[in-house]
């Protein structure tokens, strides 16, 4: 089983999880185009997707669907409350109504209903989902599974549950938010007051501080590869994040010292494949 990520960030969210049969994408939040071209660069075959997995409705994790399922053919696996809020997310702007329109007919007779409560498959790969807590109707984190492997995927959420401690435990590798820097979000001119609350809030999105926290206190140390993923364009640089989480990773007591690689995903290029 094979990682990468193939961009993220504020503007668009994806993720593909392959082994040689299978080829998963997790969330679809770049354009199409980008999102084909991306998969075609990492060397695999968009024609060839068995899945594609949505996390949640918001734009950066679902924005390019609709029109990507033009151009492949696989089911779309998404929770029920995901699925509606997903058609209800452009009311009230000017092509609201047509584009709710455009998204029930591409997505007829071609979603697979999932749940966090309930484990899949797709291919020869296991899915283990767990809810995680952000603003959205219904987000979900996944564990991929395959011959003993685990591959941890999440992003968009404002603390680390104990739900979320329990199944990042015996990861392999490990994908999650490091979205900002608190103090860069603070005093951030472009974000307004009422945005910078929202992210801060324990339903928004991971600080550095955050995840740093975790690093030191409750990761397990299993994982050899963790990569962060939804850095803020605005309220974060790649270089703090993860220097943070490196010193994170050295603050660990001497026992429980863990030999863990730190990667950065980034919004405009794929990462290189994290294979088992």
């Amino acid at each position: 089983m094979k990682v990468t990520v193939l961009g993220s960030g504020s503007t668009g969210n994806a993720v593909l999880v392959a082994t040689e049969k299978t080829r998963v994408l997790v969330d679809a939040g770049l354009s199409a185009k980008q999102l084909l071209e991306r998969i075609a660069a990492v060397g695999e075959d968009s024609a060839r997707l068995d899945g594609i997995l949505i996390t949640h409705e918001h734009s950066d994790h679902a924005g390019g669907l609709r029109v990507l399922l033009k151009s492949v053919n696989c089911p779309v696996f998404i929770s029920e409350a995901t699925e509606n809020a997903y058609y209800s997310t452009r009311k009230g702007v000017s092509n609201g109504d047509s584009e709710a329109v455009k998204r029930r007919d591409v997505l007829k007779n071609r979603t697979e209903k999932i749940e966090s409560s309930r484990e899949f498959r797709i291919g020869d790969i296991d899915f283990e989902p767990f809810s995680v807590p952000h603003d959205a109707a219904d987000n979900f984190g996944f564990i991929a599974k395959k011959d003993g492997v685990r591959i941890a995927t999440l992003m968009d959420f404002g603390h680390v549950t104990t739900l979320i401690k329990e199944k990042l435990r015996r990861c392999a590798a490990i994908v999650v938010e490091s979205n900002h820097s608190r103090d860069m979000l603070k005093t951030c001119p472009i974000y307004s007051w009422d945005l910078k609350q929202r992210i801060l809030s324990r339903t928004g999105h991971l600080s550095n501080e955050d995840l740093s926290d975790w690093l030191t206190n409750d990761f397990d140390g299993a994982a050899r590869e963790i990569v962060l993923a939804h850095l803020s364009q605005r309220a974060n640089e790649p270089h703090l994040a993860r220097l943070m989480a490196e010193t994170a990773l050295e603050m660990r007591p001497n026992f429980f010292k863990a030999e863990t690689r730190i990667t950065i995903s980034y919004h405009k290029q794929p990462t290189d494949w994290i294979e088992f």
